[in-house]
């Protein structure tokens, strides 16, 4: 962590009104959204890894034994090309996901740098809005 010096936090008196507080809850809520928005990028880019490896898996097996296939917490046996088929459409359904997540991230850090940009310049080196 990185202590401010004093003279540095001393330099900018600049007195925090009703906006500035709202701008700073504004970037705190935001940077909060943005941490669980990365957080769920990451488990549906391990989940659209899985399902690509499952396509692999699917299309080396042999077309007459069925499948057992995660339909949410329980397993069903499926024949190959209705395995197949599900799993095409579980793979679109996580690329949109996808998409939109990301999307999401996009939009929470063009905002935040907006934000970011008002406060430093009230704040300057009195106000830490980095990690």
């Amino acid at each position: 962590m990185r202590m401010i010096a004093q003279e540095d936090e001393n330099d900018n008196n600049a007195e925090v009104n009703w906006e500035d507080q709202q701008n700073i809850n504004a970037f705190s809520k935001l940077n909060t959204r943005l941490r669980n928005t990365e957080e769920k990028l990451e488990g549906l880019k391990q989940e659209k890894e899985a399902l690509d490896d499952l396509t692999m898996e699917l299309e080396l097996a042999d077309e007459d034994t069925p499948v057992l296939y995660r339909v949410g917490e329980a397993y069903v046996h499926l024949p190959h090309n209705r395995a197949m088929k599900r799993l095409a459409k579980d793979q679109a359904t996580a690329d949109q996901e996808l998409s939109i997540l990301k999307d999401q991230a996009e939009q929470c850090e063009t905002e935040m740098k907006k934000l970011k940009v008002v406060l430093y310049a009230k704040f300057g080196k009195a106000i830490n809005l980095d990690e």
